[in-house]
């Protein structure tokens, strides 16, 4: 496990770069790098959910950010090149959800090596972050969580741009600078407010309007955004300018560092605000202090097929992995859907009993990854598991020695993880492949905007536990002194044969585990194809007493699952997967959500007859 950073030189070269740039914006011209619809006047792009071909392919939920990532595969770019620019792309379209105030998980597949690598670009807690910090002093007890979130107390210090620095260093042939110039234009021209981005903004306005500066940006002339009206962030472009011109360094180490301090220490509210605005802990030193972490994937067989995702921070690819591990012990088929779906439900669970008992960030604990990923321990899970019977409350965790088959009760702990965050998925002609999930958490983050910037702040640091989840065991995931909070983003790459089969990921909080866990049993064992088994409804089963699920998924198996005993809570949406399969003659199907988040957008450089 290797931490690094990498800084960009200020050179000639990029100097004569930017001075071209600023006179193209000035005249219109989109002579450099990726052309968006919004920047040559042309229709939006198409929204295909699904499309097949060749040649390279890129899935996400917007059609801008994935014209992009195709473009940049069209000119000859790999798909480290490609999921850069993407990612820079929905850091504009997708403000909400991702940008350079947050972090998030990058996951590569190296063709020619046959090689599966990731980087950790989780944000970290402030070096005087400690297990209380999360206490209200004059009260004694946590923050409400809803206070925390709209704090300087939640902000983590970013890792996207260390992300896209690391990536390209290390897996692409471009550079930072050419990466970021579609995003400096499309934030520039701007891009079509469509449905989602309104209600997405109408959903926050209550407490935007709390923040002077983040009013001013997302809500223009003081109203929400018009659905079809072109919303655009020239304080964004302006900052992407200024770190292509001067390297990450102006941002880790220089204004921009200074800048978000003093957002966090002393958040800028309006006179009658009613949030707290609690002030936070982070610096510009502990900016400075950031470093990405380069490590080894999890790793496991499921069915014949090598599924690699994120160590910890992330729990993703530990509870991912242990779910199909428990189910490699079950027949999983279409034609006992309910039973199928039933042992699906009751593997997340025990394996979210597993999460919540050792999975933190293991610079701080000692995360037992390797027993979590053996088939052994799976083996000693399933065995507690009645094929015809839900359990009828949470499931205790497994000692690490498990080998029997008795099962204690525990107390309902629902997460706090919140659903925002974006994922994009992309194979190349060479057969490289990313999976690469980035969040700055909550719908709108932090709610607070860095003035002059164009960029919200995360809140990431609300991912912690506030306070111990039990006093039955130590907790893994409380605050601590530069300590990565628990995730649960899953971004997935499937080898068969030592190809890339498939690459998922999704947003959408700890139901990201059971989102992806359930696309991959639907392709692999249900005999969906992948679009079918991105657009069929969805439940997630995180070890608490009801199961969430979406109304067509009660409609469509609530009552034999009900049968078995599972109890249903409805909500709207569950996850918004980008997903791509590559079959063995080398036809790659790219596939976005139809309908969820507004639907999303799968193309291929060389659309198949």
């Amino acid at each position: 496990m290797v931490s690094f950073r990498f800084r960009t030189a200020r050179t000639s070269a990029t100097l004569a770069f930017v001075g071209a740039l600023v006179a193209a914006l000035a005249a219109g011209s989109p002579a450099f790098g990726v052309e968006t619809a919004v920047q040559t006047g042309r229709p939006a792009p198409p929204k295909p959910s699904t499309s097949t071909g060749y040649g390279g392919a890129v899935a996400s939920v917007d059609a801008e950010a994935s014209a992009v990532g195709l473009e940049v595969l069209r000119k000859g770019g790999n798909a480290a090149d490609a999921a850069v620019a993407t990612a820079a792309a929905l850091g504009v379209t997708e403000p909400y959800s991702a940008g350079i105030g947050g972090g998030g998980y990058f996951v590569y597949f190296d063709a020619a090596t046959g090689e599966v690598t990731t980087i950790d670009g989780r944000e970290t807690a402030p070096a005087e972050m400690t297990a209380t910090s999360f206490i209200d002093p004059a009260t004694g007890k946590p923050y409400p969580f809803a206070d925390a979130v709209s704090s300087g107390l939640s902000v983590g210090a970013p890792g996207t741009l260390a992300t896209w620095e690391a990536a390209l260093d290390r897996f692409g042939t471009t550079s930072l600078r050419d990466a970021l110039k579609p995003a400096i234009l499309l934030a520039t021209r701007g891009f079509k407010v469509d449905e989602t981005f309104r209600q997405q903004t109408a959903g926050n306005e209550a407490r935007f309007r709390q923040f002077p500066d983040t009013a001013e940006l997302f809500l223009p002339n003081g109203e929400l955004p018009v659905v079809g009206s072109t919303f655009k962030n020239p304080d964004l472009a302006r900052t992407l300018r200024d770190i292509s011109l001067r390297g990450t360094d102006v941002f880790y180490e220089g204004p921009i560092a200074d800048e978000i301090e003093a957002v966090v220490m002393s958040p800028v509210t309006t006179p009658d605000h009613v949030l707290p605005a609690v002030p936070g802990l982070l610096t510009a030193a502990d900016i400075a202090d950031y470093a990405v972490i380069e490590q080894a994937p999890t790793h496991i067989d499921y069915r014949g097929l090598d599924i690699y995702g994120m160590a910890p921070s992330s729990s993703g690819g530990t509870t991912v992995g242990e779910s199909l591990n428990i189910l490699e012990n079950f027949d999983l088929s279409a034609d006992s859907m309910a039973q199928s779906l039933h042992l699906y439900l009751e593997a997340t669970a025990h394996a979210f009993a597993d999460r919540g008992r050792y999975v933190g960030d293991p610079a701080s604990v000692d995360v037992p990854t390797e027993i979590l990923l053996s088939q052994e321990f799976a083996d000693a899970r399933a065995c507690l598991i009645d094929p015809n019977t839900a359990s009828t409350k949470p499931v205790a965790p497994a000692p690490l020695n498990a080998a029997g088959c008795d099962a204690l009760v525990v107390a309902d702990a629902p997460d706090a993880e919140n659903l925002s965050t974006t994922h994009l998925s992309v194979v190349d002609r060479w057969g490289n492949a990313v999976a690469y999930t980035l969040t700055i958490e909550s719908t709108g983050g932090s709610g607070m905007t860095v003035p002059g910037r164009g960029f919200l702040l995360n809140n990431e640091l609300t991912d912690f536990n506030f306070v111990p989840a039990t006093d039955l065991w130590e907790d893994p995931n409380l605050p601590g002194p530069g300590k990565r909070p628990r995730s649960s983003m899953s971004p997935t790459i499937v080898l068969d044969g030592g190809d890339v089969r498939y690459v998922v990921g999704s947003p959408g909080g700890s139901m990201i585990i059971t989102t992806v866990t359930q696309v991959l049993i639907n392709r692999i064992d249900l005999g969906m194809t992948l679009p079918e088994a991105v657009a069929a409804p969805r439940a997630s089963q995180r070890n608490t007493t009801a199961v969430a699920a979406e109304p067509a998924f009660i409609a469509a198996y609530g009552p034999p699952l009900q049968a078995f005993g599972h109890v249903f809570s409805s909500t709207a949406e569950i996850g918004a997967v980008a997903a791509i399969e590559v079959s063995d003659d080398g036809l790659m199907t790219a596939v976005a959500e139809p309908v969820r988040r507004g639907g999303g957008a799968g193309v291929v450089v060389k659309p198949a007859d």
